[in-house]
């Protein structure tokens, strides 16, 4: 019964968090939800900065530091170990769910590229991006990533592996695919905000932060292999690769 239990709340944290990074979408390219980057209530500009800067920072601490080791260690003496990545997603999903309700926008115009032949590159970019961090993480496992493959391996009594050191296709021409693709959707906007603008440049700042911390935990733990990697590949800009990358396949 435990484990099933376990199984059930894997699921239903990954449905929140799918929920969650859908609504992402149309927040952030102001499409179809209800609540958006640029809608809802604005008041003055001192008091929305306020805001919008401690939204931003809560989702920047509650995702890093829940993701490093050191915390994991400690909070795995309270969460079991086989729903701690469920409930990591659950966290970052209501974290996120909690921005999007209290976002307030700055609808003060940077650009605007409507009726330019510039509009619809952008809507593509804009798409392409969340392609990219989709389909990116199915490249390296999508459901270890989101907690269901533990939950699964636990309740068929199975012992979990960590991940092998894998490069598949993006991988091959940029080490963080997955962060590019957010900067991009983020960027990528026809119709550029003063809020937008805001959310654009913290998300960006936050991420080239955390890859230097995520960098440090994956190098301690495949070693010389993803120095290797840092040697040969590019961070987060693509670019020609030094030498031809060795892929391992998944078994």
């Amino acid at each position: 019964m435990k484990r099933f239990i376990f199984f059930l709340y894997g699921i239903i944290c990954y449905i929140i968090f799918l929920g969650a990074f859908l609504y992402a979408i149309g927040f952030t390219g102001d499409l179809v939800v209800t609540k958006t980057i640029d809608s809802g209530f604005q008041g003055g500009i001192g008091g929305t900065l306020i805001v919008n800067l401690l939204l931003l920072s809560l989702f920047a601490v509650q995702h890093s530091v829940m993701a490093r080791q050191a915390f994991k260690k400690r909070w795995t003496k309270i969460i079991p170990r086989p729903i701690e990545r469920s409930t990591y997603v659950l966290f970052s999903s209501l974290v996120l769910i909690i921005l999007f309700y209290f976002w307030r926008p700055l609808p003060e115009q940077i650009w605007n590229t409507g009726g330019t032949v510039i509009a619809p590159i952008l809507t593509v970019l804009f798409f392409g991006g969340w392609f990219v961090v989709l389909t990116g993480t199915y490249l390296i496992n999508h459901f270890n990533l989101f907690g269901l493959q533990q939950v699964y391996l636990y309740l068929k009594k199975r012992e979990q592996q960590y991940p092998k050191f894998v490069t598949p296709f993006y991988y091959q021409f940029v080490r963080h695919p997955l962060m590019l693709g957010f900067i991009i959707a983020f960027w990528a906007a026809p119709v550029m905000t003063l809020g937008h603008l805001l959310f654009a440049v913290a998300s960006t700042g936050y991420i080239l932060i955390a890859i230097q911390l995520e960098e440090q935990d994956l190098v301690r733990f495949h070693g010389e292999a993803y120095k290797r990697y840092q040697r040969e590949v590019s961070q987060i800009i693509p670019m020609p690769r030094r030498k031809n990358i060795l892929v391992e396949n998944v078994r």
